[in-house]
């Protein structure tokens, strides 16, 4: 197993791709801290985990408030003395052009896309640190590269943060042996798409080369690679998956 006696923290981990993120890590022999806002959905991960015969740790909180980031660090050390891996997922896109886009929707998204990421970062840094060793992974999106009228302006101003934060952090981590690195998924099967019109969603296809779109295990996949020691010699990148959307 790639993750044999790993223990890792996941936000956002209640369905989507930090449901399947979580599933994945943990078939590959990781424990889990999995954080959300939906403590059902949480449970229901937990389970799964726990018939794989992994440890699953369920936490439900706000990742824009810092002391949540703290509080979870604290509670992963009492129960697993370490901390090995780190996946920031937690987010929320709108739908909204820039006129009809509230403020405090702007502050919203950023403050959970964006400053979500730093407050974990910042708590769970320190513990890599001591160990000399660390994975990070944080989840950004294409519209972060190639910009989208389709989301509020807010949402690829936080992912292009998220970019920069994840190019930055591991310039200052790669002397403590810590890895930051991102995946930047294009059009994927999640809740956010439940949005579309059935026209829509063809003509985002009709824009996809590999014409499908991409699944929560897709991502996951990426993450699995990121967080192992498959990817020892690679930090600051953030990795396009996106069926060909977006080609760099």
């Amino acid at each position: 197993m790639l993750l044999q006696n790993k223990v890792a923290i996941i936000s956002g981990a209640s369905r989507g791709i930090g449901r399947s993120a979580a599933l994945t890590l943990a078939e590959q022999g990781a424990s889990l801290v999995i954080i959300g806002t939906k403590v059902h959905l949480l449970e229901e991960v937990a389970d799964r985990v726990k018939q794989m015969g992994k440890e699953c740790v369920v936490y439900t909180g706000d990742v824009t408030d810092q002391s949540t980031a703290e509080e979870v660090v604290a509670k992963t050390m009492d129960r697993f003395g370490k901390i090995d891996i780190l996946i920031n997922n937690a987010g929320i896109n709108m739908r909204s052009s820039t006129l009809d886009m509230e403020i405090d929707d702007w502050k919203r998204v950023l403050d959970i896309n964006l400053n979500g990421n730093l407050y974990f970062s910042k708590v769970v840094l320190p513990v890599m640190i001591k160990q000399r060793s660390g994975k990070i992974v944080n989840v950004s999106s294409s519209t972060a590269k190639s910009g989208h009228k389709n989301a509020t302006p807010a949402y690829g101003a936080s992912k292009a943060g998220v970019d920069y934060l994840t190019k930055h952090l591991a310039l200052e981590m790669a002397k403590h042996n810590i890895y930051v690195n991102g995946v930047s998924p294009g059009p994927i099967e999640t809740d956010m798409i439940k949005q579309w019109t059935s026209e829509y969603r063809e003509k985002v296809l009709a824009n996809i080369p590999l014409n499908k779109l991409g699944t929560p295990k897709n991502i996951a996949d990426v993450i699995l690679f990121l967080s192992s020691s498959m990817s020892d010699f690679i930090t600051g990148e953030t990795i396009n998956v996106n069926g060909g959307t977006y080609i760099n």
